[in-house]
Order: C-alpha cells, then sequence, then structure tokens
C-alpha cells in the first residue's frame, strides 16, 4: 500500500533518504536508502537519488512491500507499442493520457492500459513504470518488465545516464543553442504548477535549434535531470513558452507580428506541443547503447509546415 507524506519545514532544505527516516520511523534508514535506490520511495512522484535535498510541502511516497498485487483495473488504452523483449517494453504515449491512477483519478490511464494488455506487469511496482511524461506530452516512454531490468534502469536514471530528448514547439525566435541551469521548485502561490526558484532543486536543460519558423521556433531539448515539468518551466522561464501549454503558457502568447490567420490557429492548436521523441540507454546484458524514437506527430508537424509557409 502506498503511503504519501509531505516534507514539514523544519525538514526542508536536508537528504532526501535522512528526510524520509525522520518522517518514517517505522522503518530504518538503511531500509527507505534501499527503497529509495530500488525506486520505490519516489520524491514529487519521481525517482530520485538518496542525496537530492528536499525542500517544505515536496511529497514522498513509499511502498513499504513489493507490490506484488496492484489494485488498479486493466482497461482497454490505446498506445502504440514501438518495442517488445523480456525485459522492457518501449511505447508511445498519446497526449491527454494520465500515467497511472492518482488523487482525482481513478482510471483510463496509461497504467491501466499496461495492465490489460500485460497482465504480468502487475507483479511490479507501479505496473514496470519507472519515468514518466506529463499528462499532455507524447513520445517514447519505457516501461520494465521484470524486476532486475526495473532495478538497471532506475540506477541509470539515477545516475543521470539515461539520454532523453525532445520536440518543442515554442513562441520566439532561437540562434544556436544554449543551457539553461536554473533551479526549479514548488511555486509557491500555486502548488500545482513549479517555477524557477534559488532554494529550488537543480535543473540541467539544453536547447537547440532544429528548425527557424519565423518568429517561431522547433527545437530539440535534452535534459540531464528529471524535475517536474522541467522543459515547460525552464522555457517559460526564458519568454520561450511552448505552443499550446494551458499552464505555463495560460494567455497563448503570439509573437508579434503575427497574422490573424496564423494567430487563431495557433490559439486553437488541440494539445501541449512538446514530443518526446528519444531514448538511449546502456543496455543491460551487453552494455551497448539501446536507441529508440517516435516520430513527431502529425498535428505538430502540420502547425511546422503552416508557421513556414509564413516566414
Amino acid at each position: 500500500m502506498e503511503i504519501v507524506k509531505k516534507v514539514p519545514p523544519e525538514l526542508s532544505n536536508i537528504r532526501f533518504d535522512k528526510a524520509s527516516s525522520e518522517i518514517f520511523k517505522d522503518f530504518s534508514r538503511s531500509q527507505l536508502k534501499k527503497w529509495i535506490i530500488d525506486g520505490r520511495v519516489l520524491l514529487n512522484n519521481e525517482i530520485a537519488s538518496p542525496k537530492d535535498i528536499v525542500n517544505q510541502d515536496d511529497e514522498i511516497l513509499i511502498n513499504p512491500i513489493s507490490e506484488n498485487k496492484i489494485e488498479w483495473e486493466p482497461q482497454e488504452i490505446k498506445f502504440e507499442l514501438i518495442h517488445k523483449d523480456d525485459n522492457f517494453l518501449v511505447i508511445n504515449k498519446p497526449p491527454n493520457l494520465v500515467m497511472h491512477p492518482g488523487a482525482g483519478c481513478n482510471n483510463g490511464t496509461l497504467a491501466n492500459g499496461l495492465l490489460y494488455r500485460f497482465p504480468e506487469l502487475k507483479l511490479l511496482p507501479r505496473a514496470g513504470i519507472v519515468h514518466r511524461l506529463d499528462k499532455d506530452t507524447s513520445g517514447i516512454l519505457l516501461v520494465a518488465r521484470t524486476e532486475k531490468f526495473r532495478n538497471h534502469f532506475v540506477n541509470l536514471l539515477q545516475d543521470r545516464r539515461v539520454n532523453k530528448i525532445y520536440k518543442a514547439l515554442i513562441v520566439g525566435k532561437v540562434i544556436g543553442s544554449f543551457e539553461i541551469t536554473d533551479a526549479i521548485g514548488r511555486d509557491k502561490n500555486n502548488r500545482t504548477k513549479m517555477s524557477v526558484r534559488v532554494d529550488g532543486k537543480d535543473a540541467h536543460t539544453f536547447v537547440k535549434l532544429d528548425k527557424n519558423l519565423g518568429s517561431y521556433s522547433l527545437l530539440d531539448v535534452s535534459i540531464k535531470t528529471g524535475r517536474t515539468h522541467q522543459i515547460r518551466v525552464h522555457l517559460s522561464s526564458k519568454k520561450l513558452p511552448i505552443i499550446g501549454d494551458k499552464t505555463y503558457n495560460p494567455s497563448s502568447n503570439i509573437a508579434k507580428g503575427t497574422p490573424k490567420v496564423l494567430t487563431d490557429i495557433i490559439r486553437d492548436f488541440p494539445r501541449q506541443a512538446l514530443h518526446s521523441y528519444h531514448l538511449s540507454f546502456e543496455d543491460m546484458d551487453t552494455n551497448e547503447t539501446r536507441t529508440f524514437e517516435a516520430s513527431i506527430p502529425d498535428v505538430i508537424t502540420n502547425l511546422c509546415n503552416i508557421l513556414e509557409k509564413h516566414i
């Protein structure tokens, strides 16, 4: 059974493993540290390292025992299967799909769909899900099929040895490439949002121009850390908001001088123009690099083509 507790003020700005041991006193620090390494203790719904620093109101979730029975119900959910082998699955998550059941969402999630197509995943924590995409972000996602591979991939994530690259269609003109290293934490005025904060957690994003679209840009964005909403927060903080992002671009910003015909198309764009298209990591058995990609959705490609015609 999952247990979720918030970090109190007096435990802010200390290590994740130490805070966990103070909050969950029924378990030893060594046991909690092992669970953190195994990915069974999550920080703000993300896999984290024992040495990561926590802040007030961060949420810590633990699975005190192995989840050999998942209460989530199998449901037929549509998603594209890119790769399947004995160790893991690679899927192309559609937009507008929540990762797993939680507060306010009891079913209709990716986890429900995974259990429907691969019932054996009920033997793994969180149905084999080891990393996540936002509800409205599409693209590459890996799901573990065995405990051994799950531990392997969790270790790679904690060591920052998983390469993830996204396509982002944004408002603004970008030239060349640049890095964003501003720390990210919970927004002080809105607990459902994240923001750039000096007292936040380290976050590292690398941005590279893929295609110049006049006053708009298609970007390649890679992340060395996996903070909640990281790409969206970092780009928005640099006044380069993602088209269709209702949280970090709520006013549907339009570049100056945009023709009205384009303004209407951009503001009516049906989703967040962010897509995870590349995932690569070290194979557990051969140590070779495994690489998977998911093509950019037509709806994003079509908007890029429309913008290009109006340059």
